[in-house]
């Protein structure tokens, strides 16, 4: 009961900032009592990215929250070695937490040996159980964006409902750093059992942390002219 309402005060507090946005498109993003922000990342896929931390959480967790032009859609919480710790939709009010391990997904496994397997199940507010299965592998490469040093990462994760029965599977690329021990979006497939697919690319185009200019911004810069239509669509998941 408890856990259910801190979300519900999230999500109406989200919801409060999402009229402020829409009333204020130059507005900024309310950070949370008790939580410090340290980047703000406008992607290409007209989508920015605010991440903080929060002195009431556990040492080393973290939360991002993606807003599109209606403001914000999706909020996430990974602890310091990226484990996806919980999730909601910001526009349908659904959480997902994690449940169950069989593998735990570990930062410091991927950057000491170049590769790390996952396999961990997630439980919905509603009872729903997914399974997810799959990998992260350093590619040996290292990229500059905004002055930000990151490394570049394929991936290939399944997911799976309870009896077993394949939902869907996202494989691509991704970024991570090292420094602040996350991971970002690049180029990905999506495909479902019922054979959908849809490619993505929502790279990193710019990185602003405090006292920089676009610090908290909550207006996506790049790729509005072609994603106006279907903004607060994207997949999200582990690493998100």
């Amino acid at each position: 009961m408890k856990i259910l309402m801190a979300r519900q005060a999230i999500l109406f507090g989200f919801a409060l900032a999402a009229m402020a946005h829409a009333a204020n498109a130059a507005g900024k993003f309310p950070v949370p009592d008790g939580c410090t922000a340290y980047v703000t990342v406008q992607h290409s896929n007209c989508n920015v990215s605010q991440h903080y931390t929060c002195s009431k959480d556990a040492k080393g967790d973290q939360w991002a929250v993606y807003e599109g032009v209606d403001g914000p859609y999706y909020m996430s919480r990974i602890d310091a070695q990226t484990r996806w710790m919980e999730s909601i939709d910001l526009i349908s009010g659904d959480v997902d937490q994690l449940d169950r391990e069989k593998d735990p997904a570990s930062i410091t496994t991927l950057l000491s040996t170049g590769r790390d397997d996952y396999d961990f199940t997630t439980l919905s507010d509603k009872g729903e159980v997914r399974r997810y299965v799959g990998y992260d592998k350093l590619t040996g490469e290292t990229v500059n964006i905004d002055g930000i040093t990151l490394a570049r990462t394929v991936f290939d994760m399944s997911a799976y409902d309870e009896s077993g029965a394949f939902l869907h599977r996202r494989k691509g690329r991704q970024f991570v750093s090292s420094k602040w021990r996350i991971f970002f979006s690049d180029q990905e497939d999506f495909e479902n059992a019922y054979g959908d697919k849809q490619s993505t690319n929502d790279t990193p185009m710019t990185f602003a942390q405090p006292g920089e200019p676009g610090f908290l911004e909550s207006m996506p810069q790049f790729g509005c002219d072609m994603m106006m239509t279907d903004a607060n669509t994207q997949t999200k998941g582990p690493h998100s």
